[in-house]
């Protein structure tokens, strides 16, 4: 990490970039009543309830296909989060560029590969603030890319984690695991990573806490959808927590409301995209400023903050 007046750059290396072709693919939460958790899924986002599984674990999606949402019984938190990795060799790259760079590589049970094209293979890695990290081969995922405004988004899209020291984040995922940075706040404390062509499959922001979920996002079809959602979420009696608005970083439509054990859900739309095979591109370094997190203005929720003043 180079420091110099008021600017953080965070570093890269050789790695940077070697995924090309690898997606989010679940996550897991720990809610402390999972039946309260499956109706607001099922009645807000359209997700369907998969299987029951052992010590009360709900797993929920999108008609057939590879789950989204593991519900776990539990104080709120992180418990887990995995990608889809469909680059050529790109599991076993993974595996031996964690393994020299000191982590432990476990494999990762079948049971997170529930819908998998051909023999299910994954690993399971910690990331430095202890959250259980999943990458595996590819699955099918029949329930996804179909919207339906105000009922259900098209697909899981990515995911923000929360940290105490953003760098060490960038050394697992992009200095060894090969995500590539997309952008960052001038000041160190936000960045965004990619590992296909959307501008971002993962975020890490400093929240001064460890192993936290900041937020996860679903993709929508389009603008217009954010109407009917906003509509439908009024008549749900979801409160919208912040947006409509426009992301500096990503460029992305957004809105966010929470679910009932409080974790931060977005919707977003028009995610920019990077072609790398094509063109060469630099990291944007944006100013810390609510302007940049929000490019149409207006306040900010309690839980983003940024490290200098309103514009």
């Amino acid at each position: 990490m180079v420091t110099q007046p008021n600017r953080v750059v965070l570093r890269q290396t050789e790695n940077a970039g070697i995924l090309r072709h690898t997606s989010v693919s679940h996550i897991g939460l720990r809610v402390p009543d999972v039946a309260a958790a499956e109706v607001f899924y099922g009645r807000v986002l359209g997700l369907s309830t998969h299987d029951r599984l052992a010590d009360g674990v709900l797993r929920m999606g999108w008609g057939r296909g590879h789950h989204v949402l593991d519900l776990i019984p539990g104080e709120p938190g992180l418990a887990h989060f995995g990608f889809e990795v469909r680059d050529d060799e790109g599991l076993d790259g993974i595996a031996e560029r964690l393994a020299a760079a000191g982590h432990a590589v476990e494999t990762l049970d079948p049971f997170y590969m529930d819908d998998a094209i051909g023999e299910p293979r994954g690993i399971r890695v910690v990331n430095p603030d202890g959250t259980p990290v999943h990458f595996h081969s590819p699955v099918w995922r029949q329930g996804e890319g179909v919207s339906d405004p105000g009922r259900r988004p098209m697909k899981f899209q990515h995911t923000t984690i929360g940290t105490a020291d953003v760098q060490p984040m960038v050394d697992f995922f992009v200095n060894t695991i090969g995500f590539r940075i997309s952008d960052q706040l001038e000041d160190g404390r936000f960045c965004w990573l990619r590992s296909d062509k959307d501008h971002h499959t993962l975020a890490v922001v400093n929240v001064e806490r460890t192993g936290v979920l900041d937020h996860y996002s679903y993709d929508l079809a389009e603008w217009e959808d954010f109407k009917s959602w906003c509509d439908r979420l009024t008549e749900l009696d979801v409160l919208v927590q912040w947006g409509p608005g426009r992301h500096g970083p990503g460029n992305n439509l957004f809105v966010f409301f929470d679910d009932p054990a409080g974790n931060h859900i977005e919707l977003s739309a028009e995610m920019e995209k990077f072609y790398d095979d094509s063109v060469r591109y630099e990291p944007r370094r944006w100013l810390p400023v609510p302007a940049s997190v929000n490019l149409w203005g207006g306040q900010t929720p309690r839980w983003r903050t940024t490290s200098e003043g309103t514009v």
